[in-house]
């Protein structure tokens, strides 16, 4: 049996287990535009909506999620793939009862992990599957190789923009190279953007709209509006204050705009996923195995 038949296997064991996590993977065509104030403030608004959530830091090299969070964790995602750290290990706590990983470089080094490391990997991850209803991934920005493994083996993507013109060109740029790749279609991902740092409901909309209009004429995909996120100078308080926005101003605006996005994701917009394209270890299977 070649190791393609072995992660293949793995895929087919994970979808008879009674409880898959949801994974959301939030990501962005450039730095810069509030990708994981999403992730984090997103993943406490579902907590509390009686959600068991887990945000993976895959930004690598940067500490934005732990500062945001307030929190310093002791172990990452490498000292469970190579240090021998149970799941529980890596898994520190947030506000709000979140679970926060931190990634380190283990996802970076998933490519050179051998055959029984990514299957004791996998394997592992059944465990998260198990404690999560969500697990939210907060990718590094751009269009690094990492960052597009990840948005190909993912089944539902948040897609972040501003309205700036840089921005809307970089998200452009991220989706095209998307499109390049047969995985994307197979896997049948959906995208939905997110307008960030808008003027309001009819700017959000428009940023949208422009983007969706290029996207479908060029590359021939259509993506879905997830809603937008108003402009709100309560957002870098909250940062320089080492507390996300939700906590630490709940009534704000763009608090009650990730409420709204949060509620909007619990009911299903835009339809719900297919449980086989459920599961944090499933998705890190299809990783390693659209890396090779």
């Amino acid at each position: 049996m070649d190791q393609a038949e072995q992660l293949r296997n793995i895929v087919k064991k994970q979808n008879k287990r009674e409880h898959l996590a949801r994974v959301i993977t939030v990501t962005s065509g450039k730095g810069g535009v509030g990708k994981s104030n999403v992730s984090v403030n997103l993943a406490i608004q579902l907590s509390r909506l009686e959600k068991r959530v887990v945000v993976l830091d895959a930004d690598f090299g940067l500490a934005n999620v732990e500062v945001m969070l307030g929190i310093r964790p002791e172990y990452n995602l490498s000292d469970l793939i190579f240090r021998g750290r149970a799941l529980r290990d890596v898994i520190s706590s947030g506000p709000e009862n979140i679970g926060f990983i931190s990634g380190g470089s283990g996802l970076r080094e998933l490519t050179n992990l051998n055959r029984d490391q990514i299957q004791s990997l996998v394997r592992m991850m059944y465990e998260l599957d198990n404690i999560a209803d969500v697990v939210i991934i907060d990718t590094g920005a751009g269009i690094s190789n990492t960052v597009i493994d990840l948005v190909l083996a993912s089944s539902e993507v948040l897609l972040v923009a501003t309205p700036e013109p840089t921005s809307i060109t970089d998200a452009y740029a991220l989706l095209k190279t998307l499109c390049r790749h047969e995985e994307f279609y197979e896997n049948n991902t959906k995208i939905r953007m997110v307008a960030n740092r808008a003027h309001g409901y009819h700017e959000g909309k428009e940023l949208f709209d422009k983007l969706d209009t290029v996207v479908e004429k060029f590359l021939n995909m259509k993506m879905e509006y997830l809603g937008y996120i108003p402009y709100d100078e309560k957002l870098p308080k909250s940062v320089m204050k080492q507390q996300p926005v939700t906590v630490i101003y709940p009534n704000a605006a763009s608090s009650r705009a990730m409420l709204e996005l949060a509620l909007l994701l619990e009911n299903g917009i835009g339809g719900s996923v297919d449980r086989k394209n459920r599961g944090i270890s499933g998705l890190l299977t299809k990783m390693f195995r659209y890396g090779k």
